[in-house]
């Protein structure tokens, strides 16, 4: 339910954005919703309407490759921002077009970086973003700034070259805060130096589900025998496995490194 109810208001969020900053100047946002707005500017139809008929065919990309809770969060985002986008008025509410680009571009980064922290997207090259990022440890942000390259090129063609220009300062803003709110690319190795190491491990086995290496160890200064598990998590994971260890060993001494490259057997699926 949570989720559900963060995908729903960063989904109206985006739309506000959309809406109230980036159409009124004719500037763009990133992938098919960026499509979609400009399809609405020089079109009379209906910029909801648009980003919902052009999502449809990665929403069955999506149901064909990506897990059901993920696609159905997908698609709840998708038809809430296009029933926003059809329901909230256009209103210029700077005059200042450097302004609405640089604030409409974070306020659209930070409904997307949440829509993705809550295990869904907003359709579009998000999906194919998504896709990209399971396979690679790429910056969710980054390859969909990459992706919307195009978006910038289309801009500046059908309405000018300052339009472009402001789209893509847009665009950079968007990316960068997914990057900052989005952050399951980010790899942590966790050593943990324990006296109970047992109990450690079935937590971490049981309701972590991730790998786990146990190395014999002995305190320097007591000569105690103790535990030392290690394993890699991502940036995702860490408040539920600090709870872990706590419930099993609440004195366990933990060291946390962020990881600069995994090679080998990793599940990189988001959270």
């Amino acid at each position: 339910m949570r989720n559900i109810v963060v995908i729903t208001l960063s989904s109206i969020l985006v739309a506000l954005a959309y809406n109230l900053l980036l159409i009124p100047h004719e500037i763009l946002s990133g992938g098919l919703s960026g499509i979609a707005i400009m399809l609405g500017i020089i079109t009379p139809l209906n910029t909801g309407v648009l980003n919902l008929l052009l999502n449809l065919p990665l929403l069955i990309l999506g149901v064909l490759k990506l897990g059901k809770r993920f696609i159905g969060y997908t698609i709840l985002s998708v038809v809430v921002l296009s029933v926003s986008l059809y329901i909230i008025p256009i209103y210029k509410a700077t005059q200042d077009p450097i302004l609405a680009s640089l604030f409409g571009g974070v306020i659209v980064g930070l409904g997307l970086g949440m829509i993705f922290r809550a295990a869904g997207s907003s359709g579009g090259f998000d999906i194919i973003a998504m896709l990209l990022s399971r396979k690679r440890d790429f910056p969710l942000g980054t390859l969909i700034s990459a992706l919307n390259g195009i978006v910038v090129a289309i801009s500046g063609f059908v309405f000018s070259w300052d339009a472009a220009l402001l789209t893509l300062v847009s665009i950079y803003a968007t990316g960068k805060v997914v990057d900052t709110i989005h952050t399951s690319h980010i790899k942590l190795t966790m050593m943990i130096i324990t006296s109970k190491g047992e109990e450690v491990k079935q937590q971490l086995l049981e309701k972590l589900h991730r790998g786990v290496t146990i190395m014999d160890a002995k305190g320097a200064y007591s000569g105690e025998g103790r535990k030392v598990l290690i394993t890699v998590i991502t940036r995702y994971q860490l408040a539920d496995v600090k709870a872990m260890i706590k419930e099993a060993d609440a004195k366990a001494f933990v060291n946390i490194l962020q990881t600069t490259e995994v090679i080998g057997v990793f599940d990189r699926g988001v959270k």
